[in-house]
């Protein structure tokens, strides 16, 4: 009785903390694709704005503290999701003959596990595009701009120059939008939110959310690269 107690409060911790990690990285995407909206401004307007946020993120002490709290987010988030899918294909060996998944789940629910490694991918990538080079100065120089600044503007219009780095990024915005959508609407449950009006309504704001960053994040490079 007590391992499988034990067993079950283990179970909560890891599904609560994958909760409140996706929560907080859903909170820092809102920052972040608001922030790479200023990218769409006139470039005499967005290359200095752009710059000078790039500098405030770098050199603000509290903003450091949130970034090693993001970089702790993705570590957490990404090895306790892999541990507790791989422990539920384990507890369930067999596949029953008559297992219909589509009738009890949704598609992302049943390829979470995919769609986060598309992600991971695509953290990995921009890591090595953007946060290497301009934060441990890895790679080629980055320029400074009129201001002083270090240009990160030039360097993400050239990256989105390249059509195919363009189309990685817009693409891949859309498994994006499939995590989130599912997986907001499964941290509040994993958090003991069972409410059924409420999750109905978490439904539409989970969906809204999710076509939003979607649309933002596949755009934005999309136009870039047309200008």
């Amino acid at each position: 009785m007590v391992p499988a107690i034990f067993e079950m409060n283990t179970l909560i911790f890891r599904k609560s903390l994958i909760a409140l990690t996706g929560l907080f990285l859903c909170l820092f995407l809102i920052v972040h694709l608001s922030a790479n909206l200023i990218l769409l401004l006139p470039e005499y307007l967005s290359q200095g704005m752009y710059n000078a946020y790039s500098t405030f993120l770098r050199e603000n002490p509290l903003v450091a503290v949130i970034a090693y709290l993001l970089y702790a987010s993705i570590l957490l988030h990404v090895i306790y999701t892999a541990i507790v899918t791989i422990r539920n294909r384990k507890s369930r060996p067999q596949k029953y003959e008559m297992n219909k998944p589509a009738a009890n789940s949704s598609w992302a629910s049943q390829n979470m596990g995919w769609l986060g490694i598309l992600i991971l991918l695509f953290i990995v990538i921009h890591l090595v595009n953007f946060w290497s080079r301009i934060k441990l100065g890895l790679g080629e120089p980055v320029a400074l701009d009129v201001d002083g600044n270090l240009d990160v503007y030039s360097v993400t219009y050239a990256l989105f120059q390249n059509p195919y780095y363009a189309a990685f990024y817009a693409v891949t915005a859309v498994p994006l939008g499939f995590h989130l959508h599912h997986g907001l609407k499964s941290a509040f449950k994993s958090l003991g939110f069972h409410s059924v009006k409420g999750l109905n309504i978490l439904s539409k704001v989970a969906m809204a959310y999710a076509v939003i960053m979607t649309i933002g994040f596949a755009l934005i490079p999309i136009i870039v690269y047309l200008r």
